[in-house]
């Protein structure tokens, strides 16, 4: 196979800063419900992009859980490998791609911890299962095979059989945005790129070459 054969034109829509909202949040709220409205599969999902306490940068793949006038939230286990990096470095860039709708968004903020509350809250929303899997699952850690995995959270359901309290090394952060860029496909790879600027306390928006 040429991977070099492998190729898209795009040209489904164009991104003029004219049509553009007053910032990054309400903008990326705008292009998420379409995402959604277009069934597109995994809208919520963004690569969660670190780097660790000795520089080495890292990604994955996790589901965004919330969007606010501060920014963006998910949840992970504080032990696990993207954990560590970010009390090490409390920066990160996430990055949305919605291929049927010829659209990208990257985001690049610093990272905070959730309020207690606001993790027990969504903690507690989740189904049972997955809440039990929280107290099971050592993220990022190695495990000898997966019988390790079931017996922990055979352990952990035993432990607690109706009512799951939120461990204490997992919960949710916030990146609260500093740069965000909206990238649509355009013909012959002439994108369109718009990236929304924090400065001082007001947005700036700037074009950017495809």
């Amino acid at each position: 196979m040429n991977l070099h054969d492998i190729r898209e034109d795009y040209s489904k829509q164009e991104l003029l800063e004219s049509s553009c909202q007053a910032t990054p949040i309400a903008q990326f709220e705008d292009w998420l419900n379409a995402a959604i409205r277009a069934e597109v599969n995994e809208p919520t999902a963004m690569n969660v992009a670190t780097v660790s306490a000795d520089g080495r940068p890292s990604a994955r793949m996790v589901l965004l859980k919330e969007v606010n006038a501060d920014g963006f939230v998910f949840f992970s286990n504080y032990h696990s490998d993207k954990g560590k990096a970010l009390s090490a470095n409390p920066v990160a860039a996430l990055t949305f791609f919605w291929p049927e709708l010829e659209r990208q968004v990257r985001v690049e903020g610093v990272v905070e911890r959730l309020d207690p509350a606001a993790s027990d809250e969504y903690f507690h929303s989740r189904p049972y299962a997955s809440r039990v899997g929280a107290w099971a699952s050592e993220q990022s850690q190695v495990i000898s095979d997966k019988a390790v995995i079931v017996a922990r959270a055979a352990k952990y359901g035993i432990m607690h059989p109706i009512s799951v309290p939120r461990p204490p090394h997992w919960g949710g952060y916030l990146v609260r945005p500093e740069r965000v860029e909206f990238w649509q496909g355009r013909p012959s790879r002439l994108h369109d790129r718009l990236r929304y600027r924090k400065e001082a306390d007001a947005w700036v928006i700037e074009r950017l070459a495809p």
